[in-house]
């Protein structure tokens, strides 16, 4: 069986002059210098391509930390204009995509634990249609590659054919010395069944420590 998407090529919408493609940034803007000071680091190595920064943050229990919200879409605006680096933010609902593309923001990608629910990736999907974005989408939080393939199906049948895969690591109740378990075959079943689809690893996501990652 094959997964027939219809997508173009990873070069058609991001930089690929640096190889291996680098997309870096906060994993939470927390403060306007906190993220410009991050984006022009990132941006003097000559070796990013696109900053990323999490202002919506889904979380586990009420009372954490659920991201700066609305106002970081400011923030990633001046990183853009001042380092001429393409900006990415996770979406998870259909007002976060009408407020990312009013803000100009150049990619999206639909996080771990929005790609487990079918009617959360269907109301970004609705919110999508008729716009030409790159959109990138993690695995499940749960190994399910069918889930991964649905919502796939789902931002690619809204008319997104700009459309990448992240490989995040799986959540595990085996003892591990990672954060999300890699679960390397379920990647490879997925190039496999869909060899043009560009599959991103997320290392930071993988590990979860910074000693891991040289």
């Amino acid at each position: 069986m094959k997964l027939n998407l219809n997508i173009q090529p990873l070069s058609s919408w991001v930089n690929l002059k640096n190889e291996p493609l680098i997309i870096a940034g906060p994993c939470s803007a927390e403060t306007e210098e906190q993220l410009l000071v991050t984006a022009h680091l990132l941006a003097k190595t000559g070796k990013v391509s696109v900053l990323r920064a999490g202002i919506w943050k889904p979380r586990t229990r009420p009372g954490e930390f659920e991201g700066i919200g609305s106002i970081g879409l400011k923030w990633l605006q001046r990183a853009k204009e001042e380092t001429g680096l393409p900006v990415a933010v996770e979406v998870a609902n259909a007002k976060h995509v009408e407020e990312a593309l009013a803000a100009g923001v150049d990619i999206l990608w639909v996080g771990a634990r929005s790609t487990v629910n079918p009617f959360t990736v269907q109301e970004i999907a609705d919110a999508l249609k008729g716009v030409d974005i790159p959109v990138m989408v993690k695995n499940p939080v749960n190994p399910d590659v069918s889930l991964w393939i649905g919502a796939l199906e789902r931002i690619n049948n809204a008319g997104i054919t700009k459309l990448a895969a992240i490989h995040r690591g799986f959540s595990s109740y085996e003892k591990s010395a990672f954060r999300n378990e890699p679960m390397w075959e379920l990647a490879i079943q997925l190039k496999t069944l869909c060899p043009d689809l560009p599959i991103i690893n997320d290392p930071s996501h993988i590990c979860g420590n910074r000693e891991l990652i040289p």
